[in-house]
């Protein structure tokens, strides 16, 4: 018997901000608000809300389709359309529920863009998602903002005034001819003070798996912690608020020595601490959940949860020089850094998190993350002498989801690091 999901504090919370957000898009003609699509990497809403429009997110979309099982029949619907097999299921997902009537999480229509601002960061499916958008909304105006890859291992001042005179001249004025209002720096400045007091707490939060017991689970539930920053309430004093909450509902649990929660109940005893690359799968994620906290298994860092920008390496906005700061965010994005950079990050984190061992989720569809994971292992496992593990799945499409083959490979996986914890014990 399925138990009820146990719900903390800060997902009731971030479920009204989201039930908000749609609710405005939901009413957008009748206000007169401007919509404006766009990506999670690289999503620079401070300067969209700056201007008093409202950001959609397709992968979001797409996610919250795979949870409520509705993508694979949108899938199905956009290869219809001839969209191939191998083609990004969050892209397909996305267009199927197009073609449906985009009808949000909350039931309500989610509007049509008014401006498509494609953010291109370390993903080239960005580039192709945009131009079957473009065919599908014509007439839509398109802003291009182009993210240099971090391909020397670091951001030059060439790439930030690369990326500076884009929103200067492509971004800014697509904005204000769409919106009717004119740039305010200093309506950039104060979104981005409350951007920089969430990215503290961002570090705050998942900082707090050093602690044995973890007391939440960086990647499951890890995604619902980054929510906020990647739905459109970046820059905002509703996410300050959030994270401030969130960050004294986790001191609370390492003071009371609890576990993290899980959608049935506090994780009892913590067996095995993991660090794990790639995204969740969507449409099966409960279950796919249950498979490590059934085991004991609590994820202390994740790659997936820093999608949307990183900063462990010690990366903030900059209220005083925002245009710059929103250029090095971008390219401060997971997706945007180098191989190597994504092993030393990855390295850093098994390190500090004193993880037993490091596991690849290998998401079918998603050449950002597939590619070069296999190195990645490699490299970790020769490096650290840790453990690794590989499964595969897909983001959204629920064909690509074979339990009992991640259940074996996991099981597996448990007790090689049963093993060695037990030969380290001698």
């Amino acid at each position: 018997m399925t138990k009820d999901v146990v719900k903390e504090k800060s997902m009731i919370i971030q479920k009204e901000m989201i039930t908000r957000i749609f609710k405005d898009l939901s009413t957008a003609k009748e206000t007169g608000k401007k919509v404006v699509y766009t990506f999670v990497p690289g999503n620079i809403s401070e300067l969209i809300l700056s201007f008093d429009m409202l950001p959609v997110y397709p992968e979001i979309n797409a996610l919250q389709s795979g949870m409520r099982k509705k993508s694979g029949g949108f899938i199905l619907d956009a290869e219809k359309h001839g969209h191939s097999e191998d083609v990004c299921t969050y892209v397909k997902c996305d267009v199927g529920m197009m073609i449906n009537g985009n009808i949000g999480p909350t039931g309500e229509k989610i509007p049509d863009p008014d401006l498509l601002l494609l953010s291109y960061t370390g993903c080239f499916t960005f580039m192709k998602w945009f131009e079957t958008l473009e065919r599908l909304y014509p007439g839509v105006p398109v802003a291009l903002l182009h993210t240099p890859y971090q391909e020397g291992h670091k951001i030059t001042p060439e790439m930030t005034s690369y990326m500076v005179k884009q929103l200067k001249e492509e971004v800014i004025p697509k904005m204000e001819k769409v919106s009717g209002n004119k740039y305010s720096e200093e309506k950039l400045k104060m979104q981005l003070v409350n951007s920089s007091k969430v990215e503290d707490y961002i570090i705050k939060i998942f900082d707090t798996t050093k602690h044995r017991p973890s007391p939440i689970d960086a990647y499951f539930a890890g995604v619902y912690y980054i929510g906020p920053i990647n739905i459109g309430f970046r820059g905002t004093p509703g996410a300050v608020t959030y994270y401030e909450e969130l960050y004294k509902e986790i001191l609370l649990r390492i003071e009371k020595g609890l576990g993290p929660i899980t959608p049935e109940g506090v994780i009892e005893e913590e067996r095995f601490r993991l660090v794990v690359e790639g995204p969740p799968n969507w449409t099966h994620f409960r279950e796919f959940w249950k498979l490590f906290y059934d085991m004991g298994a609590v994820i202390v860092a994740s790659s997936y949860t820093k999608v949307g920008g990183v900063y462990d390496m010690g990366f903030r906005v900059n209220p005083d020089k925002p245009l710059e700061s929103l250029a090095k965010y971008c390219m401060n994005c997971y997706t945007n850094l180098s191989l190597q950079q994504r092993v030393e990050l990855l390295s850093k984190c098994i390190t500090e998190y004193h993880a037993d061992g490091f596991l690849v989720n290998s998401i079918k569809s998603c050449n950002s993350f597939s590619a070069g994971q296999l190195m990645i292992m490699q490299q970790l496992e020769k490096q650290l002498e840790i453990p690794v593990g590989f499964i595969e799945s897909d983001l959204v499409d629920p064909r690509y989801f074979s339990y009992s083959n991640i259940k074996n490979r996991l099981e597996s996986f448990f007790q090689m690091l049963e093993q060695r914890k037990y030969i380290l014990k001698k």
